[in-house]
């Protein structure tokens, strides 16, 4: 077990080494990763339900696993920090996709793809980005749960509202039926189990192993995605990765900028900026792949999955980059700064 637990720390330690190097691999070699894509029994409402959608499962219930009645209590002590968060959630990233799209004059299918990353809840890293750079972790874990409870009621409503001006027909609930087979059920199962065995020794040894499970479940959900759309990267053109880097990085920046306009200290403006910028892009690729809507716009899963690859890399990038500037400002003689673990 203790082996176990040093192969997780070092798994999220390097979470974009991993997720680069897997990534990497599966380009050149797609048939490697191709068992992700698999699809295990026809849902008569959300469409297919892969290997994909169990492996997000299990990233949820990972994260499931780490929540506790006093997360919950947290949220009731601090309405207004999860407030702000769910609407910065919710507008920034959606509205910012829409922005994007227009001024990149981005054909439909597309358009579509980018605005449903943008609707998706948080990343499913995100919590240990924010752990890795010194962001409030509570704060993160809340944020996370608030938008993914939303989220089978925000996503398909957002998605449908925003993509009316595209010739895509969106119909919500297959959508919604989705979220709660990948996302809710999986994430309430990890809390009761959590709440049920949370005091067992034994309990307690086996959740340090979920962070590497979660980095693992990630790299392959990564993988799955290169294998079934890596080929078709590049043939919509730059404008993708384009649209990708302007939408991610736009939403880190104005994250940060909304914890910043209402107060909130260093550690929370880490964590707003890393949980309003790394969207749950998984989760929007596999939407994008399974349900039955989306079959007609082929091209709305290749920003999906280019999106759920760099969300993935540059989350783990932004929090190095956090990470390095506290050890800068702690190199730097006669400062009196604090860090940003100070509460």
């Amino acid at each position: 077990m203790k082996t176990l637990q040093k192969i997780s720390k070092l798994l999220s330690d390097y979470t974009s080494l991993v997720v680069i190097a897997i990534a990497l691999i599966t380009f050149f070699v797609p048939t490697l990763m191709g068992w992700v894509n698999f699809q295990l029994f026809l849902d008569p409402v959300s469409n297919k339900f892969t290997s994909q959608s169990v492996i997000i499962g299990i990233i949820m219930f990972s994260m499931g696993l780490t929540l506790t009645t006093d997360d919950f209590k947290i949220l009731a002590q601090r309405p207004f920090d999860i407030c702000i968060g769910a609407i910065a959630q919710y507008l920034i990233m959606p509205f910012l996709a829409l922005t994007i799209s227009k001024l990149l004059h981005l054909p439909d299918g597309i358009v579509l793809g980018l605005i449903l990353v943008g609707c998706c809840p948080g990343g499913v890293s995100s919590n240990i980005m924010s752990y890795l750079c010194g962001g409030d972790v509570a704060f993160s874990v809340g944020m996370t749960t608030v938008s993914t409870i939303l989220s089978p009621v925000m996503t398909p409503l957002m998605v449908s509202i925003l993509a009316s001006g595209t010739k895509i027909s969106i119909h919500g609930f297959p959508m919604l039926v989705s979220i709660l087979e990948t996302v809710i059920v999986p994430v309430l199962i990890g809390f009761l189990v959590n709440h049920l065995f949370g005091r067992k020794k034994w309990f307690q040894e086996v959740q340090k192993v979920m962070p590497g499970i979660a980095v693992l479940g990630l790299a392959c959900v990564v993988g799955g995605v290169i294998s079934s759309q890596g080929t078709n990267f590049f043939q919509s053109g730059i404008v993708i990765f384009v649209a990708v880097l302007l939408h991610n990085s736009l939403g880190y920046l104005l994250g940060y900028c909304a914890g910043k306009l209402t107060g909130m200290n260093t550690a929370k403006k880490r964590t707003i900026s890393i949980e309003v910028g790394m969207q749950n892009a998984g989760l929007a690729t596999n939407l994008a792949t399974t349900t039955a809507q989306f079959a007609s716009t082929p091209e709305s899963a290749i920003i999906c999955a280019v999106s759920c690859v760099w969300h993935s890399i540059s989350g783990t990038l932004l929090a190095g980059f956090f990470s390095w500037t506290d050890k800068h400002s702690l190199s730097m003689p006669h400062t009196h700064k604090k860090t940003a673990h100070a509460k």
